[in-house]
């Protein structure tokens, strides 16, 4: 009889690996080896230390949680492009700058995304908020030891210190990048100023 599997636990693990999608869960299978302590990010540390078998561990067990990650907030952030894109396509200055002769991929590159810019920015900037949701499920799935995983356990073992300063965390780091993004609206587009 087949064997059925109930629960991230037995699925999530079994089929990528069986069906060599990617390697199993963590962040690497191979001995660390004496890679630099203080950085953190496997994949330089190994390169830097020239550890090129624990570099591809590593690269190998990145590959499909950062996929998943990204994937969604690409597809958003490709969907209001391409809105953005048409409708400042559709405005007459574009027309202007055709009957002028300017080439086709100024026009695209320079007067219409660059017009498009500003809301994209906004775009951006509030798909990231998706990035921190979608860091928790993604940790905790893979076994990718991070803030999302570790606010996850504590949850779990109901010590709500720990949960309530990765929320603070997530918080302030959405706070401060929407006003990263509000200052840089008056680097791309010159009819913004800043008043004192």
């Amino acid at each position: 009889a087949p064997e059925l599997h109930f629960g991230l636990g037995d699925s999530s693990a079994a089929v990528p690996v069986t069906l060599r999608w990617r390697a199993a869960d963590g962040r690497v299978h191979v001995e660390e080896r004496t890679l630099a302590p203080g950085r953190h990010v496997l994949l330089l540390d190994a390169a830097l230390a020239g550890e090129w078998e624990v570099m591809a561990n590593a690269f190998a067990h990145i590959i499909l949680p950062a996929g998943i990650l990204g994937y969604f907030s690409l597809a958003y952030i490709a969907r209001m492009t391409r809105s953005l894109m048409i409708e400042q396509l559709h405005q007459e200055y574009i027309t202007t700058a055709r009957v002028k002769g300017v080439p086709g991929w100024r026009i695209v590159w320079r007067h219409a995304l660059g017009n498009a810019a500003v809301p994209l920015l906004t775009v951006v900037a509030l798909s990231y908020g998706n990035l921190l949701e979608g860091s928790v499920l993604t940790e905790t799935v893979f076994a990718w030891p991070g803030i999302g995983l570790y606010a996850v356990n504590a949850l779990i073992t109901s010590d709500y210190a720990p949960v309530q300063g990765f929320v603070l965390t997530m918080a302030l780091l959405y706070t401060l990048l929407n006003l990263v993004i509000d200052l840089l609206y008056v680097v791309i587009d010159p009819r913004v100023r800043l008043e004192s």
